[in-house]
Formats: C-alpha cells, structure tokens, sequence
C-alpha cells in the first residue's frame, strides 16, 4: 500500500445541496496507445457540449459495465495480473466480472469511436448479445490478451453520477476494423484525436483524466513493465487520496 493525500491536485465540489449517498456503478474505458512513431501518441474523444456530463472534455472512451458484456464470446484471456488487480478491493470479486470490465472498455470503444479492438482470423463470434452486433457483423473477435489494467478512479461523493472506472491500455495496432459515422455533431463524441501525452496534458481534460496521463506516461517511461502498481484515486472524508495496487 501506498497512500498519499493528493487533494491539492482536484477540486472537490460539491453541488448545493449534495446529493444523496449514490453507490458508484462499475464502469471501464481504454487508453489506446499510438507507439508507431518515436512519441507515443493517445485517443481521445471530445464529448458532445450538448451533453450534462462532462461536456466539450477530452475524455478516454468508456462507460458502465452492461450486464451483456458477462455474455459475450473472446479471444484469449486477461493477463494473470491483470485479473488479480480486478478483483482487489470490491466486493465479491470474481473472474467474470474482471473479464466483463475489460469487455466493457473494448465495447464502449467501439460505441464511442467505431474502433473494434481484436483479432479478424476466427471468424465471426459465436454469440453476440445486445451491444456486440458490430463485431459478429464485422467478423471480429474481442481480444483481451491485449489488454492490460493500468488505473482506477472512483468518482467522489456528493456527485449525481458515480463511477467505480477501470482503466485499460491497449496498443493501436489491435485496431482490426472501423465504423463510420459513430463520431460526429450528433453523437457522444464529437471528434476524436491522437494527441502526444504533452498536448494530452494540455487538452481540456477533466482533472482525473489528466492524472491518469500522467500515470501512463510514468508507465511508459518505466518500460510499461506487467509488475508496475496500479493507481487507485478516491476521495474519503472531503479529500482526494491517491493508493496503488501491487
């Protein structure tokens, strides 16, 4: 364990009045990483400024976990690592929900960008419940061998939404096939950028987002090695704490 009060860095606000006690749902997103030039370059996405949740921010595509992302079919299996971190620190842990919030990040990466992460050489899934079409459609098998966990951020208290998020990093080639039309002036994400983590931290990120570059590109300074800790921020009694998972 590795505790630190990280307070100074966030601006904890609380809406007038709070809202009540709101327990944080499961929610994943991916971090695609962009290695094929000498400076690794990031995904983001603006969200549409029409929306009420973070809108005009430079974000990492994701969202809540769906009951359907338990069913759908994969190719190959969390690193080992990666599924013990999942399960740490929440209650009744299990292998299928650290599947499922991997699947969840690939998922949402797909609804939010129209990029389907995963291999194109087994032909179409066996099954595909709601929210997987475009991949049966597209032949595409999700593939977790490529993920890897490298965050967690729970939303602070207080607030009307609540998010227990999971973050992923995959490398860009995994790309195996893109939609068109999934971003634009009428969808969730109204563009989408590869930005190097120096413009990252420039963007206009919300704050955990840009704590989060700030650990990816520690991570990758450091080799990205498998052993490195996982980042754990939470807020508790009025302050930001930042802990890390061995």
């Amino acid at each position: 364990m590795s505790l630190h009060d990280v307070s100074e860095r966030f601006e904890l606000k609380r809406p007038t009045p709070p809202h009540a006690a709101i327990r944080p749902v499961d929610a994943a997103a991916l971090i695609l990483v962009d290695r094929s030039a000498r400076t690794p370059r990031l995904l983001l996405g603006r969200r549409n400024p029409s929306l009420r949740f973070m809108p005009g921010k430079f974000v990492f595509p994701g969202g809540r976990l769906d009951p359907q992302d338990r069913q759908m079919s994969v190719f190959g299996m969390l690193d080992e690592v990666s599924e013990r971190r999942l399960m740490e620190r929440v209650t009744r842990p299990s292998p299928g929900r650290a599947r499922a919030l991997a699947l969840c990040a690939i998922r949402e990466l797909c609804e939010e960008t129209g990029l389907l992460l995963g291999i194109d050489e087994a032909g179409a899934p066996e099954r595909a419940p709601a929210g997987w079409e475009a991949f049966t459609e597209a032949a595409i098998y999700p593939n977790l061998e490529e993920l890897t966990f490298v965050a967690r951020a729970v939303t602070p208290p207080g607030l009307p939404r609540r998010f227990d998020t999971r973050f992923f990093m995959a490398d860009a080639s995994n790309i195996a096939h893109r939609l068109e039309g999934v971003v634009g002036d009428a969808c969730e994400l109204v563009e989408t950028a590869w930005l190097t983590i120096a413009q990252a931290k420039k963007a206009e990120v919300p704050q955990i987002t840009r704590a989060i570059i700030e650990e990816i590109e520690a991570r990758l300074g450091s080799g990205n090695k498998p052993w490195l800790p996982v980042p754990y921020y939470f807020a508790r009694g009025g302050r930001m704490y930042r802990d890390t998972i061995a």
